[in-house]
C-alpha cells in the first residue's frame, strides 16, 4: 500500500516515522510546500476534501480522542481501559462530543457522576495542551494513530473507529464512528444519541462550519488584495 502525508512539520513527521517502524505502508511519500523540509525529514479534511476534488480524504477524527477517553476511563474505574467502550464523535477539539449513553465497561454501565464526568472530559479534552506545556510538542500519539488507521485500510480490516469525514447532513466534514477497509470508508454507523448528545453534535458542527466560512472569507481578501 503507498501511503500519502501532506506537511512535513511535527505531526506529519511523526506519522511518517510511525508508519514506517510498524510497517504500515510499502512506500510513503511526503509532500511539503519546502521540498527542502520534505526531503530533510525522508492530511486535514475540512479543506483538503475540497483540494483534492474527491471524497477519498479522511482525517484521523477523534480516534486518538476516544482511545484517550479509554485510557483515563479505564484509570478512574481501575479496569483496563481494553475493556472500556467508549467513543467521543464531532470535533476533533473543545466541542468534542462524549457519548457517556453508551459507556460501558465489557457491556457493564457505570456510576457517571456529573463531577465524574466533568473531571474525565478536562482530562481528554485538554490533553494536548498538557502534553505540549511539557514537552512543547503533540505529535507521537497522532502518530500512532493514523499509523494504525492506515493498517485499517491496507489490511482490509474493515474496523469501525470513529474517523472525520464529509457529512453532507452536517454540511462539514467530522468525526462519527466509520467502518475502514481496503476501498477507505465503506460504512458510516450512526451512534444513538441522548438529547444533549444530539445537540452537542449539531454545535460541534455549527463550529466546524464556522471555521471554514472563515477560512474561506479570509482566502478570499487575501486573493483581492493580492488582485
Amino acid at each position: 500500500m503507498k501511503v500519502g502525508i501532506v506537511g512535513a512539520g511535527a505531526v506529519g513527521t511523526a506519522c511518517m516515522f510511525a508508519m514506517a517502524l510498524r510497517g504500515s505502508a510499502r512506500q510513503i511519500v511526503l509532500v511539503n510546500r519546502s521540498h527542502e523540509r520534505a526531503r530533510g525529514v525522508v492530511a486535514d479534511a475540512d479543506l483538503s476534501r475540497q483540494i483534492a476534488g474527491h471524497d477519498h480524504v479522511l482525517s484521523s477524527g477523534t480516534f486518538l480522542d476516544s482511545l484517550r477517553f479509554r485510557f483515563h476511563l479505564g484509570q478512574k474505574l481501575g479496569v483496563d481501559p481494553k475493556s472500556v467502550e467508549a467513543q467521543v464523535i464531532g470535533e476533533h477539539g473543545t466541542s468534542q462530543v462524549y457519548l457517556w449513553s453508551t459507556a460501558r465497561v465489557a457491556g457493564t454501565t457505570f456510576a457517571q457522576s456529573d463531577a465524574f464526568r466533568r473531571e474525565v472530559e478536562h482530562e481528554v479534552r485538554y490533553a494536548n495542551i498538557s502534553i505540549i506545556e511539557g514537552t512543547g510538542a503533540s505529535q507521537l500519539g497522532i502518530g500512532v494513530a493514523v499509523a494504525r488507521i492506515a493498517e485499517m485500510i491496507g489490511r482490509d480490516e474493515r474496523s469501525v473507529v470513529p474517523i472525520g469525514s464529509y457529512h453532507e447532513t452536517y454540511g462539514v466534514t467530522l468525526s462519527l464512528p466509520s467502518r475502514l477497509g481496503r476501498d477507505g470508508l465503506t460504512e458510516i454507523l450512526m451512534p444513538t444519541l441522548a438529547e444533549d448528545e444530539a445537540r452537542a453534535l449539531d454545535e460541534s458542527a455549527a463550529t466546524l462550519r464556522r471555521a471554514v466560512r472563515s477560512i474561506e472569507s479570509d482566502g478570499g481578501e487575501g486573493k483581492a488584495r493580492g488582485a
